[in-house]
């Protein structure tokens, strides 16, 4: 029966499969985009190399600058704040509601002020909707420790991207230099690049690893204070160093041209 069959057309054998070039620019593809995306992001955080900046300016802008570092922290401090003040020691709970509105409140006015000033709220925004959600999940349940679980989610999925993407060799951190020094995928094949795009992918996946293994805990006992506290203490306090790391790392391997 197989003789019914006409033979196959070797130019349509050699653009699928295996031996065939179609796998590989579908996935040089795919990776085109999302370097590109991750690139873009990169660059409107201010983490474009050919840019010349110090470490200190990077790692400040990446962060926001005052405005930043008040909106990542602001409105969680406040919650932790409240709630432990308004603890009643019959109960052991806190003021849900009062440390909630507060907290989403002042979310809501950074956004306000940057929409009014013109300035770009896609921070703004992005705060204003995750302190939304942990607050809906916590009403909804009337257990504070809820407040919580979109960070878990977060921390979950960006440490699982970085891990996953350092293991199958197309690191994340890689893909956005890549693009923002106009290589592409190019420095995948230069062996010190990759080796330190993946170790830089590890080191963002551990800082991310290390939240949830540290704060998960605390979240299952139920003990909201610790777990406030130690929601602030490990998120710019080890962004910014991670930051810096990151930064020195790349400019050592694209060292700026001599002026």
């Amino acid at each position: 029966m197989s003789d019914l069959h006409p033979p196959e057309d070797p130019s349509r054998r050699a653009d699928r499969g295996p031996e065939g070039t179609e796998g590989a620019q579908g996935e040089a593809s795919a990776s085109d985009i999302l370097g590109a995306a991750l690139g873009d992001a990169a660059r409107r955080a201010g983490l474009d190399p050919s840019e010349g900046k110090s470490t200190g300016t990077v790692v400040w802008t990446a962060m926001g600058g005052w405005r930043g570092v008040l909106e990542s922290v602001l409105p969680g401090l406040v919650f932790i704040v409240v709630y432990t003040l308004t603890i009643d020691p019959a109960t052991g709970d806190g003021d849900l509601w009062l440390s909630l509105g507060l907290s989403v409140g002042i979310a809501a006015v950074f956004t306000i002020v940057r929409l009014v000033a013109r300035q770009p709220v896609t921070a703004a925004v992005g705060g204003l909707v995750a302190a939304g959600a942990a607050a809906a999940i916590a009403a909804f349940t009337g257990e504070a420790s809820n407040n919580f679980i979109p960070g878990f989610v977060t921390n979950a999925l960006y440490g699982s991207a970085f891990l996953v993407s350092a293991l199958v060799g197309w690191s994340l951190i890689g893909l956005a230099v890549g693009f923002l020094m106009g290589e592409g995928t190019a420095w995948r094949r230069d062996k010190r690049k990759r080796r330190v795009f993946f170790w830089l992918a590890i080191a963002w996946a551990g800082l991310f690893a290390a939240r949830l293994l540290v704060q998960l805990p605390l979240y299952f006992a139920d003990n909201v204070t610790a777990l406030g506290t130690l929601k602030l203490v490990m998120g710019l306090p080890l962004f910014a160093p991670l930051v810096a790391v990151t930064w020195l790392a790349v400019r050592a391997l694209y060292p700026p041209a001599p002026k």
